[in-house]
């Protein structure tokens, strides 16, 4: 009976000890690689998760270095095309200044052409507008060269340049003009909106034009040429008050009366 007895105990021991949740941790040679291999494994994830999460931080700095300098970048070049656009405009109107009408016109002239397209200048100088500016002051006469921009930019077409030279004095770069029929069309169009009064408040102020015109009769030349006749046409009509003259070879002594470039 004992032995059977001890039998029976040794087999409900076996039996309790592989049903029951809790094993001891195996030692060498009974599972213990298996183990030290997932803590490698988890080890390595843990490493890899650390350097992704390092490489994310390095690209989002990296990106926001990246959009500092294109901001920067954009700040400069707003700069720049502003610097640009001041030395190259007149600050009351915004027109072209005198220098860029002149280097405007060298390209225009310079054009490769089989015929010499047809340019032609309109030099406009305002009569009366001193003693406007005397007597109303400077603001009223800045404002008023103003509205005479808008409307020459108004009165030419959309391919053509309007430009203030400097003071009460404006030109016009035309290009492809038909004909002194259409240009003197043209002229009377501008000189009829310059003329046009002008209200400023209570105040009521009007000017007239005096408009030269020169136009390309050969190929060689230079723009200077062009501007110096076209303001030797201006004093011409200015002098006869014919509101409008064209260049000819009899006004060739106003030629080096002022400078022009």
């Amino acid at each position: 009976m004992r032995k059977a007895t001890r039998v029976i105990s040794r087999q409900a021991k076996e039996g309790a000890e592989m049903a029951s949740p809790w094993r001891p941790v195996p030692g060498p040679g009974e599972g213990g690689e298996d183990e030290h291999m997932l803590l490698q494994l988890r080890e390595m994830l843990q490493q890899e998760q650390t350097r992704r999460t390092q490489l994310e931080h390095e690209v989002a700095d990296a990106q926001q270095q990246l959009a500092a300098l294109r901001a920067e970048l954009s700040s400069s070049q707003d700069v720049e095309r502003r610097t640009r656009h001041l030395a190259l405009h007149d600050s009351l109107t915004a027109l072209p200044n005198r220098g860029y009408f002149l280097q405007r016109l060298h390209e225009v002239l310079a054009e490769p052409s089989p015929t010499a397209p047809s340019v032609a200048v309109l030099f406009l100088d305002l009569d009366g507008f001193k003693a406007i500016n005397d007597t109303h002051g400077h603001a009223i006469g800045d404002q008023l060269l103003s509205i005479v921009a808008v409307r020459l930019l108004r009165t030419v077409r959309a391919h053509d340049m309007v430009g203030r030279l400097g003071g009460d004095e404006f030109a016009c770069l035309l290009r492809d003009v038909p004909g002194c029929d259409q240009l003197t069309r043209l002229a009377d169009k501008v000189f009829t909106a310059v003329s046009d009064p002008v209200r400023m408040g209570e105040l009521l102020v009007q000017v007239q034009a005096s408009i030269g015109i020169a136009v390309r009769d050969t190929p060689n030349l230079s723009a200077e040429m062009l501007l110096r006749r076209a303001d030797a046409a201006m004093y011409a009509a200015k002098r006869t008050q014919s509101r409008v003259a064209f260049y000819d070879s009899e006004l060739t002594p106003l030629l080096s009366g002022r400078e022009i470039a």
